[in-house]
């Protein structure tokens, strides 16, 4: 997975950078099939923004968070998209029963 992080009004310190790629592991952990991320951190007036791009294979994830702490609008930000991720892992996992699903449609 290709992280990149850009900070717009403020600086991406290295404590900034680890903590944003140990938060994106629990989604490697949940999918590991991402290909690249891009996050953009930035700051207007007292607001911490965060927003990501998350691309996998013929997909594309969208997310972004608005707080008033940087790091609370981080975890906001994965949050919302491993619950993207999750989402679209259920949908792609097909949980049909192989031999019911298979007597079913000798049925027809």
């Amino acid at each position: 997975m290709q992280l990149t992080i850009t900070g717009h009004q403020l600086e991406v310190t290295d404590p900034i950078r680890d903590y944003i790629e140990n938060k994106f592991e629990r989604i490697k952990r949940h999918f590991d099939q991402v290909l690249n991320v891009h996050v953009i951190i930035r700051v207007e007036k007292l607001q911490h923004i965060s927003e990501a791009t998350m691309h996998i294979g013929g997909k594309d994830f969208f997310a972004d968070s608005t707080e008033d702490h940087l790091y609370k609008s981080i975890d906001l930000l994965v949050d919302k998209l491993d619950k993207q991720i999750r989402r679209h892992k259920d949908k792609a996992t097909d949980h049909h029963n192989g031999e019911a699903h298979r007597l079913n449609q000798a049925a027809y």
